[in-house]
């Protein structure tokens, strides 16, 4: 999904959001794919954490967000824009690796680690 809002407004990169108060991890991708794109999928297991630490132009730390990436397996529904989304598409590796999309960091790497 292309983000509509910051941080990285305009960037592809997959669905995600906050946590709800007594919300698994894998219910929280679930329900955030839903909300965001329209597909139903279920959650098989966790793929990766990493951390996005985003400091001001002096130095000071403005955000640090700890992304939990959930493998999901598709069930239905065809990619929409919905919630805080600009743009939703399916995209293949290939083009993830070297098509003109501005793709997040890390995209790449966390879709080939999932067709492992």
């Amino acid at each position: 999904m292309r983000r509509a809002n910051p941080p990285d407004p305009g960037r592809w990169g997959f669905p995600g959001g906050k946590i709800e108060l007594g919300e698994t991890v894998a219910h929280a991708a679930i329900r955030e794919s839903a909300e965001e794109t329209g597909v139903r999928a279920e959650a098989i297991r966790t793929l990766d954490t990493l951390d996005t630490i985003v400091r001001a132009p002096d130095g000071a730390l403005q955000f640090h967000y700890v992304l939990v990436a959930v493998l999901c397996r598709w069930l239905d529904g065809e990619p929409i824009a919905a919630d805080d989304v600009h743009e939703a598409d399916w995209f293949d590796l290939p083009r993830i690796e070297t098509g003109p999309e501005p793709f997040l960091p890390r995209v790449a790497d966390l879709a080939r680690r999932a067709l492992v």
